[in-house]
């Protein structure tokens, strides 16, 4: 399956950063700087990804970010975009590829409603779908943004992690095909409502196989299933 002008916008890769203290209200402050790597910004070279990641990149958070289930990161364009209209007058700075720490920045792609398990062509790369994001300090102190996550989580907007099944090299201009889109329909935007609240998604969290086990475990766990 492919949608007319489906294609990588921009590949974005970390430039490590000291982030702030918290500047913003209404998120808990960071005590002191830290390291990241959210801050992304695009490359003008094809870069070669792999199973955990893209050559050149940098994942400071090793305990709550990176792994084969969050190997890379895919935001529409259409959404960020999205996000610069709404957020005009907070923002100090433009959002432009990488903003949102992405690694791929698609134009063309439904990326909310992809499907868990999805599996996409991208450039020599097959990628699969594997869970939404789910925003924290770090994301609200990069953009200093009062209550970010909690808008990001209510906007439904959540951009898509990325399982690597076949290793190669993707750059700006790569077309974006579908090559499988599983049958039980789970989307990326319910999953968010599932794991932010929404418990009455649990059974159908079940139904999707490509999801990660601990999401199935927790909403066994929700349901009562031992």
């Amino acid at each position: 399956m492919s949608v007319a002008n489906s294609r990588v916008l921009a590949v974005n890769l970390a430039h490590v950063i000291d982030l702030p203290p918290l500047r913003a209200a209404g998120v808990r402050a960071n005590k002191k700087p830290a390291k990241t790597g959210i801050d992304k910004r695009p490359v003008a070279q094809p870069v070669q990804v792999r199973r955990l990641g893209l050559d050149g990149d940098s994942i400071c958070d090793t305990v709550n970010h990176g792994g084969p289930d969050q190997a890379v990161y895919a935001y529409a364009s259409e959404d960020t975009e999205w996000w610069q209209e709404q957020l005009a007058d907070e923002l100090d700075f433009r959002l432009q590829p990488g903003s949102l720490g992405e690694n791929l920045t698609l134009r063309g792609v439904d990326v909310t409603n992809a499907v868990i398990g999805e599996r996409w062509r991208v450039g020599r790369t097959i990628l699969q779908v594997a869970v939404p994001r789910i925003p924290c300090s770090t994301f609200a102190a990069f953009w200093n943004v009062d209550r970010l996550p909690k808008r990001f989580i209510a906007a439904g907007r959540p951009g898509a992690y990325l399982r690597v099944l076949t290793e190669g090299a993707v750059g700006a201009g790569d077309e974006v095909r579908i090559l499988e889109r599983p049958a039980h329909g789970l989307t990326l935007a319910e999953t968010l409502r599932a794991l932010t609240g929404d418990r009455s998604l649990a059974p159908k969290l079940l139904t999707a196989p490509e999801l990660p086990e601990s999401v199935h475990r927790s909403a066994r766990t929700w349901l009562g299933i031992s």
